[in-house]
């Protein structure tokens, strides 16, 4: 491997350390041993044809931004973080965390309010029955449910899948935050009305939220129902789907027709 990307390797491996809280990072003997003798060694001779770098030049280089870390290697901090995370009560009665899932770069990001008893039992978002209707969902609209990324906005199930505290939220947010900061999707879909108050600071109810484009960070958020009730009221189903079309049509992609019924005879 070159030298340069050896060097941001370890730089990017180095800022995942310092991020995660750790003072040390752990070397093998013989990497230590071989610091030690370049260190000892001194700077590095220059050939004499080799011109020293310009003064200007060098303090261009020294003030360029670090390189940040790749989505995936982002997404892996996070989900560490939050399988260690204690920042709030719900954390004592966890079986799982559940950070999320989903490719490092989709088109679409899923936010629901936080994880039910199967999604904690599992450490999977939304697998339960919601879960199902929401893949089919994603599948109605010409996506793969491995193509989007699914998230909630508390990482640990609420007791007896309660809504989640305004503490509670205000302590996981971080995390959502550097998700859909690695993340970048071109469009997020807030389900229900908890995950629309928490990306929007508003306390307006999704009734009135959803089907309207808002913005997150530079972002297009459009807020819709939430899975677990449309199982409730069916009659969600429709406004729902309606928004989802609407996804569609800013991500520039084809709207499915209603589906034809066979007829027999």
């Amino acid at each position: 491997m070159p030298v340069a990307n050896t060097l941001a390797e370890i730089r990017r491996y180095l800022e995942n350390e310092i991020a995660e809280g750790r003072a040390t990072a752990e070397v093998s003997p013989e990497t230590a041993a071989a610091f030690k003798r370049a260190a000892s060694s001194g700077p590095a001779r220059r050939s004499p044809e080799t011109p020293a770098a310009a003064p200007a030049a060098e303090r261009a280089r020294a003030e360029e931004p670090a390189a940040a870390p790749a989505a995936g290697d982002e997404l892996a901090a996070v989900a560490r973080a939050v399988a260690g995370c204690a920042r709030c009560g719900l954390h004592k009665s966890r079986a799982n965390t559940v950070p999320g899932e989903g490719p490092p770069r989709p088109a679409i990001m899923f936010v629901g309010e936080g994880p039910g008893e199967e999604e904690d039992r599992q450490g999977r978002p939304f697998v339960g029955a919601a879960g199902q209707l929401l893949t089919r969902m994603i599948e109605a609209m010409g996506f793969a449910r491995e193509e989007v990324f699914i998230g909630n906005v508390v990482k640990c199930r609420p007791p007896g899948n309660r809504t989640p505290l305004p503490e509670e939220m205000e302590a996981c947010l971080p995390y959502l935050r550097r998700q859909i900061a690695a993340l970048q999707p071109r469009v997020i879909v807030a389900l229900g009305g908890t995950a629309s108050k928490a990306l929007l600071g508003l306390e307006t109810g999704i009734t009135r939220l959803r089907g309207v484009w808002h913005s997150f960070e530079g972002i297009d958020l459009m807020p819709t129902y939430h899975p677990a009730y449309l199982l409730r009221n069916a009659s969600g189903k429709r406004p729902a789907w309606e928004d989802l079309q609407e996804v569609l049509r800013r991500l520039g992609r084809p709207v499915p027709g209603p589906k034809k019924r066979n007829r027999q005879g």
